[in-house]
């Protein structure tokens, strides 16, 4: 019988999360729910989750302080619950490392979809899961690895999260071919994305800093069309 996957609910209302813990209970999924901050940094070590649920606002800790400490040492997919709708707490919370970000409320079977997607996108992309040997692509100057999710720039290891660098090497993968956003957000996120497209505008921007350009390659705009790695 094969292991079930487990999610850990972070939220300091105990009715959501009771509520989001037999959702995801009916698509036999093991839970655990925590109810500050503190607690889910704990519990992220020992119950070793498969996907965390964390709700922003938190009694002490808040889930942007959990999701940078989390981020620190581990790749645990991270999806951001919060009644916060505005663009900048969505932008914060990506840039933090968060794999996805839903508002309250929430429709329980979008939670689930994204949860699955968010999880079979992370399976695939794990060393383990490949059965056709590394997978990396390499420019003067650049080298991607998305076996190890290591990135070298000029010969220095560049840190970012595993969206970042999931989005950087699937354009890379395919130097001067123009992607539009909304072809970004379901290669890299594994469904139709129900929020807006600035999601791939905030990561390309991160990309842009941490990378700058080559005389030989850049992250380029198509002005109303979407993003392309230009190669020569």
């Amino acid at each position: 019988m094969a292991q079930k996957q487990k999610i850990l609910i972070v939220d300091d209302d105990q009715n959501i999360a009771e509520l989001i813990s037999l959702y995801l209970e009916k698509e036999c999924f093991e839970t655990q729910i925590v109810g500050d901050g503190e607690s889910a940094i704990r519990t992220a070590k020992t119950f070793a989750p498969d996907l965390i649920l964390l709700d922003i606002m938190l009694p002490g800790m808040d889930g942007y302080q959990v999701c940078r400490e989390i981020r620190t040492r581990e790749k645990t997919p991270i999806i951001m619950l919060s009644a916060k709708g505005e663009v900048f707490d969505k932008v914060l919370g990506l840039e933090l490392g968060a794999d996805d970000y839903m508002e309250k409320p929430f429709d329980s079977k979008e939670l689930v979809a994204r949860v699955k997607a968010v999880l079979r996108r992370y399976q695939d992309s794990r060393p383990e899961a490949k059965s056709s040997g590394e997978k990396a692509v390499s420019y003067p100057g650049l080298s991607i690895n998305l076996t190890n999710y290591s990135v070298m720039r000029d010969g220095e290891r560049v840190d970012m999260p595993p969206k970042e660098l999931e989005l950087l090497y699937f354009l890379a993968s395919s130097p001067n071919h123009v992607f539009s956003r909304e072809q970004l957000l379901d290669q890299i996120w594994g469904y139709e994305y129900a929020g807006d497209t600035r999601t791939v505008d905030v990561h390309i921007k991160r990309l842009r800093e941490k990378l700058g350009d080559h005389e030989n390659w850049r992250l380029a705009t198509i002005w109303g069309v979407g993003y392309k790695f230009e190669a020569n």
